[in-house]
Order: structure tokens, then sequence, then C-alpha cells
């Protein structure tokens, strides 16, 4: 082999054939690696610190998840967030900060899923968390509502009343601290500002209904969910809100700082200088200062726009932006509009948005009362929408609900007819009360001349609906009888008022009423006797109707018995009230039933409860006469124990002032105790027994309640302690 041919085998060239891999080149780099897992067992380790739920994810874990991209991830890590919760609720406290601002931030997420398993976190942790709690974090809650409420997004925009309805449900006070920034928001979901060409010059933006075409709802329909979560905020604000009336009698509630203490008075130790009587501490109201100097307090720094509707400016402003559209969500729900032919009857959806409509509006109403300048502002309101309410409100007034039964199944179709037949006859009457309480109250005794038309119309159907009211509820009642009030100091004479009245009676005589009902209707005629006995002799005209249900008091006292002790503590204030005012017609009718209730076997004074006992004969003070067999009554119930000691003692007391012997310097009505039955009334207290039990008791022998000693020929009747602590406290009296 020669020497060139031993280098042309040194460099040979190799030939790459068809179908066979690339050889190797031999100063390639091998880039293969091999790994191996390490595993550290503290890493897989519990936390000890923060408990885990059926995951294994913690608090923290779960709350870093909720920034996750993937809608599916948030989602699941609310779902752990409440399991968690509900399983380790010491977590709330510890992560309450975290948990809050997590959760409100996702009120405003795309995904609807994310959205509502929110809302039922935020439900979950309404019941867990107290006001005082989540008030430092409320803001930033307040903040993300505000802004799902005012979102592009359709959906969001739904769901945030979901959230609304959680907080208004748990927190109605804090919610109703930021007031003028939702009562926005709530006007911006139902339509949108357009500058008028009238108004161009005065730079005053008018706002006008929107229309969505893109919602899943019809415009009604979203306008009617809008309006009953607004109704609801308002209806917070006015309870908290103070000095708040209530409907329909609008009796002022006590506040908590107008609570009356009693206190016992000794008329001996009182008349000896030994007992003071300090009327301002124990009386629970206070004094009202008539001065226009007041302390600066921490509300008169704010402006008028963190006030809210406390400020009459923001008040009237607000009222300016939500009667219009309110108005125009009447229009479009009118009869008129919807079906002319059928005048003043509606569907169920038509009927509901209307009722909003209208409860907003008495609201705004009761929110204007509350206000120094409260006649101003309700002469603004008559000036400004009276015409329009006539116009729109009572040109169909009254209205009543279209029956529309839906024929979904054959079985179930009577049912369902009765069932609809029941609440729309609730559902009419409530929107026609809800106007008469609006109307009503722009009306004045000035007005009266002007206002006739359509207060005749109301007054007609408030007497129609009492007069054939067996069905009503107390809610409805109430309503009823607040117009009622109101008409009857609209137009006090006796013309006007009777038929009123008349129309109450005939409720009041309704058997199986209810026994709210019953009350309302008690406190009604409590308070006309009231204010008809306020006026002078020379203008007094007594109601015929209100005089029969006076005399009628004692004997339902009578009848009443135990059945219902609430029910007879208020007979028992309303007659002793008239008593105390010399009501000729209900002191005859108390004389007459006076046996029956003062009766010691089965009489109201026996069968209740200490304290209307007190009262009851308290009673027997008024009464103009009392006879040998009343007086016998009133020595049984002495003896018998079914009263206290301290009680007998009272009654023995007024029966001494009401005798001869009580040492008047005036004159004493005559006959009204004789002495002969007075001197019997006191030994046969004394004695403990009727004439009619000592004979019996003389001719029992052998008995082991009758005892004799060798001493005395004495038969003694054995009693037990407290039968003898009772009379011994009574014969010291005596």
């Amino acid at each position: 082999m020669t020497k060139k041919r031993k280098h042309q085998e040194d460099f040979q060239k190799v030939k790459l054939k068809v179908g066979k891999k690339k050889p190797k080149l031999e100063n390639a780099t091998d880039t293969t690696f091999k790994t191996k897992a390490i595993q550290i067992p503290e890493q897989l380790k519990e936390d000890g610190v923060l408990p885990t739920q059926n995951r294994k994810l913690n608090i923290k874990d779960l709350l870093s998840q909720m920034h996750h991209y993937s809608p599916g991830v948030k989602h699941n890590a609310l779902l752990g967030l409440k399991d968690l919760l509900s399983q380790y609720p010491f977590v709330i406290d510890a992560h309450l900060s975290s948990i809050i601002s997590e959760v409100a931030a996702v009120f405003t997420d795309k995904d609807s899923n994310v959205r509502g398993a929110a809302v039922h976190l935020l439900q979950f942790l309404a019941s867990k968390i107290r006001a005082e709690q989540i008030a430092p974090f409320f803001p930033l809650v307040s903040a993300h509502l505000s802004s799902a409420m005012t979102h592009i997004s359709e959906g969001i925009q739904e769901d945030s009343l979901k959230v609304l309805d959680v907080l208004l449900e748990a927190y109605p006070a804090l919610l109703t601290d930021r007031s003028v920034i939702l009562l926005k928001n709530f006007v911006e979901l139902i339509s949108h500002q357009q500058l008028s060409k009238r108004l161009k010059s005065r730079e005053k933006l008018s706002w006008m209904l929107s229309v969505n075409p893109n919602r899943r709802v019809t415009s009604q329909q979203w306008r009617l969910n809008v309006l009953t979560r607004l109704k609801k905020f308002l209806q917070a604000v006015v309870v908290g809100s103070s000095e708040t009336e209530d409907e329909g009698l609008q009796e002022q509630k006590d506040s908590s700082h107008s609570v009356r203490n009693p206190i016992c008075i000794s008329w001996k130790l009182h008349a000896n200088n030994q007992q003071h009587i300090q009327l301002f501490e124990n009386g629970g109201l206070r004094p009202k200062i008539n001065s226009s100097f007041r302390l600066r307090s921490l509300t008169s720094v704010m402006d008028s726009a963190e006030k809210g509707l406390s400020s009459a400016e923001n008040l009237k402003g607000f009222i300016e932006i939500i009667i219009p559209l309110l108005i125009e969500c009447w229009i479009e729900a009118s009869p008129a509009q919807s079906a002319p032919i059928l005048g003043n009857l509606l569907e169920s959806e038509t009927q509901q948005l209307m009722q909003q409509v209208l409860s907003i509006i008495h609201l705004l109403w009761k929110l204007t009362k509350q206000h120094d300048e409260t006649y101003k502002m309700e002469l603004w309101l008559r000036m400004n929408y009276l015409v329009d309410f006539k116009h729109h409100f009572m040109r169909h007034f009254p209205y009543s609900l279209q029956e529309t039964v839906k024929h979904k199944k054959k079985d179930s179709c009577k049912s369902n007819k009765n069932c609809m037949t029941s609440s729309n006859s609730v559902d009419h009457l409530l929107l026609n009360l809800t106007l008469c309480d609006i109307m009503v109250s722009l009306a004045s005794t000035s007005t009266l001349q002007t206002d006739s038309g359509w207060l005749d119309m109301i007054r007609k159907f408030v007497t129609d609906t009492l007069q054939d009211g067996s069905k009503l509820n107390s809610k409805q009642v109430n309503r009823l009888l607040g117009v009622t009030w109101r008409l009857m100091q609209i137009q006090q004479n006796k013309v006007a008022t009777e038929p009123l009245i008349k129309a109450v009676y005939t409720l009041y005589q309704q058997r199986n009423l209810l026994f709210p009902v019953r009350t309302l209707l008690l406190k009604f005629f409590s308070r006309v006797y009231q204010k008809e006995d306020l006026r002078t002799q020379r203008i007094r005209s007594r109601s015929k109707v209100l005089s029969r249900w006076l005399a009628g008091l004692p004997q339902q006292l009578a009848l009443l018995g135990l059945r219902n002790p609430e029910l007879s503590n208020q007979l028992i204030d309303i007659i002793h009230s008239a008593a105390s005012r010399s009501n000729k017609e209900l002191l005859q009718s108390l004389q007459a039933t006076a046996a029956r209730i003062y009766d010691p076997l089965e009489g109201t004074l026996v069968l209740l409860p200490a304290e209307a006992q007190r009262r009851l004969v308290q009673l027997v003070y008024f009464l103009p006469c009392l006879p040998a067999s009343l007086l016998t009554c009133l020595s049984r119930c002495c003896i018998m124990g079914r009263m206290s000691s301290d009680l007998a003692a009272t009654l023995i007391g007024i029966l001494h002032m009401r005798s001869s012997f009580a040492g008047w310097k005036c004159q004493v009505q005559d006959n009204s105790v004789n002495d002969v039955d007075y001197f019997s009334f006191l030994f046969s207290t004394l004695i403990g027994f009727t004439r009619e039990e000592l004979t019996s008791l003389q001719g029992i022998r052998g008995k082991p309640h009758i005892s004799q000693t060798q001493l005395s020929p004495i038969r003694l009747y054995l009693t037990d302690l407290d039968q003898f602590l009772h009379h011994w406290a009574v014969t010291e009296v005596i």
C-alpha cells in the first residue's frame, strides 16, 4: 500500500444512502440528561396554624385564587371559602378585612357564575358578621356596589340588585348612610340624562326613561325590579330617621329616651312632706326649648351631600328627579294605554309596577314631614305635583285587578283561580289605599272647596271598603283608618265625620276579627273620643255612634273574661279614660255591668292578672252608685284571696273615700254608698265569711277542719298559713 492510498483512506468521504439515518459526528455533544424528584416531607404536612377545607386549602390559598384569570378557579375559590368559613367560623374575625375586600371585588366580575357565588357567600357572611364589625370596611363594599350598579354590562347590573337585597336586609343603617350616591345609581338604572333644548340656557339636566333591548327581561319588568329595591331602600331611610310616624293612625312611637318610669306614691307620706314627687324625672318626656340657639354638632359640619335625604335641599332635588320618572312609568303601565275599554282593570305585572310607584311617592311624602318647615314642604308638593296626580292617578280611581287565569293543568286550574282571586283582592286594595294616602296628604281645610271632587271619591271608597271589610288584614285596616282620620281632620263638621265613624263602627261590630285589627279599631275610637272631648262645650257635638261604642265597652269586657288578657287591658284603659272624664253613657253602662265584672267566682276582676285587677279596682271610684249587692261581691273578692292583700287594702280605701266618713269638706255625691251597707261590707270582710257560710259552718260537727278546745266552748276554723296572713293584712286595714 502506497502512502497516497493510505492518505485517501483516512479522509474517505462517507456516501449517504436514501432511507438510512445520518451517522453522528465524532465531535457531537451529548445533550441528554436524567432527573430525579426530590421529596421534602415537611411540605406535605398540613399547616398547623390555619385550618383547611376538604381540598387541603387554607384561607390564604383560597383568597389568592380570587385573583386567578380563570372563572372556574375563582368560582371554586368562592365555594371553598364558604365551606371553610362554615366549618371554622373563627377564621372570619381573623381575616375579615381580606375576605370583605376580595368578595366585594368580584361584584363586577365578567362571569355570571362567579357573581352568583359571591352573592351566596355574601349572604352567608351577613348572618355571621355584625354591623359594628363590618362598619369600617363598608365604604369599600358600597364603592364596589356602586360600581356594579353603574356598570356597562346588563348582567352585572342585574346581579348588583341581588347584592343590594342582601345588604338591605343585613345592614340597612350602614347602607342608608350613603344614600346620595346610591339614589343617583337607582335613577341611572332606569333612565339617562338628556340636556333639554329649552333648558340649555339654565344648564339643567333632565332625565328620561331608557330602553335597553339587550336585557333578558322587558323594560317594564326591569323597572319593576329597580323600583322594588328603591322602595326597600327608602323604607330603610324612613325607619332610620328620627321621629318616624306610624302608617295609618300616625302615632309617634316611644323613643329609647322616653321610657316612662312608674312611681309609687303614698298619700300619707306625701301629705306629711316625707315623700317628694319628681314629675319631670319620671315623666319620660323631654321639655321643648323655644329657642333658636343650638349647640354646634358634628352633623352641622357636614355638607348637604353627606347629609343625604335628611337635608331638605337634597330631598327636594331627588323628588324633582324621581317624580317625573315615576309618572312616566305610571303612564306606560296605566290602563288607558294598555286597554282603554277596560277602564280601571289592571293586569298583575302592571298593578305591581303601579304599586311600587305609589309606595315610593308615599315614602318620600313621609320623609318630607320630618323637616322643620313641614308646611312649606307640603305647600311645595301641592303646587308642583297635585295637577299631575289628579290627571294621571285619579283618572281611573278606584282600581281593580283583571283576573287572568293561565290554564296550565286542568286539575290545578280551579285551585289556581281561587288563589289568584284572594291575592288579587289584597293587591288592588293596597294600591288604592296608598293612592288615598298620597292624595289626602295634599289636601287641607283651606283647600276643601277646590279639592271637593276627588275628596268625595276617596271618602266614598273608604266608606264602602270599611262597611264590607270583614276579610281585611291589619295592614289594610291601618291604612284605611289613617285615611279616615285625615279626612276627619280636613272636614270636621258632623255631617262629614259621622258617616265615616259609622263605617268604622260597622267593621268593629264584625265577629271573629283578628286581634291586631281589633286593637287598631280600639285605638282609632279612643283617639277620636279624646279629640272630641278636647273641644270646648260651646262647639262640642257628641257623636251618637261614638257614644254607642263607649256604652258597649263594659259589656264587652265582662264577656271577654280571660280569653284575651291583652285586649282586656286595652278595654280597661279606654273605660278608665272615659270614666275619669265623667262620660254619662259609659258610667251608666259600667254601673249596669258592675255585678258581672266584680263577680267573686267568674268575674273579670278575679280572672285577670294583678295589673289589670288594680285598674279594675280603681274603676270602683267612678261608679255612680255602690249598692249592697255590689258591696257583697267586693267583700267576697277581698276574702277569697283571688287578689292580693295590698289590692284589697286599696279597694277598702276607695270605698272609705266614697263613704260619708271620709271627712270631705265639700259635699259628697248623695246615695253613692249607704252607711249601713258600708259597715256591713267592713264587718263581713273582717269576719271572713258571709252569713250563709257562717250558718253552714255552725251546723257542721266532727269535721277535721273544725277544732274545739277544752278550755273554751268556741269552735275554731283551721286555715292554712297563706290564707291566715292574707286575712290578717285585710283585718289590719279595716
